[in-house]
């Protein structure tokens, strides 16, 4: 089976649904690169390479670059999308949404529902979330709980290029608005992934792990740390559950219960900041569902509720680490 990244997954991905749906379009900051230079067309494919490409076998008019102004290009693609075609958008760092909220939150989420059904939003949004690459406070939050709150939305984080491609496709092919993050660090790792095309369904857990000790659940770049978590800790004979939550709207609710109810135990790792995050979303409902299963407090671990450090050494510390998240696995274990 072939061995692709993330970013190469992603942009295969793009090609074969542009050749296969000719009302699928490309739209964002520089997704082309090049316009109006007289130099290599296709210069950049975004700010990370992953449209590379794209340009030169669909042209400018399925592949359209725009100025920075988030919320003309993204009401122009809810507006697209209401009108027949199925755009996949690129706004290039999520934390840049507080540009065309309105958009998003007041318009795209809502079609359906105030037209009575009548209305339907295929587009998808994809974006870039994560720290870890110096790229400093405005360019580097993880703003998933904050979209997976918004009624109407579907809410995708892969953590592996297998998961990109298969979430990606269902995203293209589904017909209300997606939200589809992508974890700058994770774009050049890489997995085994097929060529012919597959759906993961949204709200379907992976279990990245596997015992009944302990429960670790998390997203996106959080699930390499929580299997390294796992497997330090299975070298002392401590099997744990990592869930890769996949999607974070909808949740698989049923995934996360089923594995409490055996280990007894929960630690949830999530990059967002600690008020109002997935792992406060994911602790509430333990707690009102499967209280009764737990042998020790739940356990969460976050990043500080503060803005994203530009320097490396506070960054460092920002961001969950394998050593944070084993030191509070054991303490849930022991307690």
């Amino acid at each position: 089976m072939p061995i692709k990244s993330i970013r190469q997954a992603i942009n295969e991905t793009l090609k074969n649904e542009m050749r296969r749906d000719s009302t699928i379009v490309v739209i964002g900051e520089d997704v082309a690169g090049g316009a109006g230079s007289d130099g290599i067309d296709d210069a950049a494919g975004g700010v990370f390479g992953v449209t590379k490409g794209l340009v030169g076998e669909f042209g400018r008019e399925r592949v359209i670059d725009t100025p920075i102004t988030e919320a003309g290009f993204i009401g122009m693609a809810a507006g697209a999308a209401c009108t027949g075609l199925r755009p996949v958008v690129e706004l290039m760092f999520v934390d840049f949404i507080g540009v065309c909220f309105d958009q998003v939150f007041n318009q795209t989420a809502k079609f359906r529902y105030m037209f009575g059904g009548k209305s339907e939003t295929p587009l998808v949004i994809r974006s870039m979330v994560g720290a870890g690459i110096g790229a400093a406070a405005q360019h580097s939050h993880m703003l998933h709980p904050l979209l997976a709150s918004v009624p109407g939305l579907k809410v995708a984080l892969p953590s592996n290029a297998y998961d990109a491609k298969g979430l990606l496709l269902t995203a293209i092919r589904d017909n209300d608005p997606v939200i589809f993050l992508e974890h700058k660090l994770l774009y050049d790792m890489k997995c085994e992934v097929p060529d012919e095309d597959y759906l993961i369904p949204f709200g379907q857990a992976a279990f990245t792990r596997e015992g009944d000790d302990i429960t670790l659940v998390s997203m996106s770049n959080m699930v390499l740390n929580c299997n390294q978590v796992a497997d330090n800790l299975a070298k002392d004979g401590i099997n744990a559950d990592v869930i890769d939550l996949r999607t974070v709207s909808p949740i698989d609710e049923g995934a996360v219960l089923e594995s409490v109810e055996v280990s007894g135990r929960l630690l949830i790792v999530d990059e967002a900041s600690e008020r109002c995050s997935m792992a406060s979303e994911i602790s509430s409902i333990v707690a009102e569902k499967a209280f009764k299963s737990l042998r020790a407090p739940i356990a969460k671990v976050t990043a500080p509720h503060t803005p994203v450090p530009f320097t490396p050494t506070l960054e460092k510390l920002y961001v969950p680490s394998v050593e944070r998240i084993e030191q509070a696995a054991r303490m849930t274990l022991e307690a």
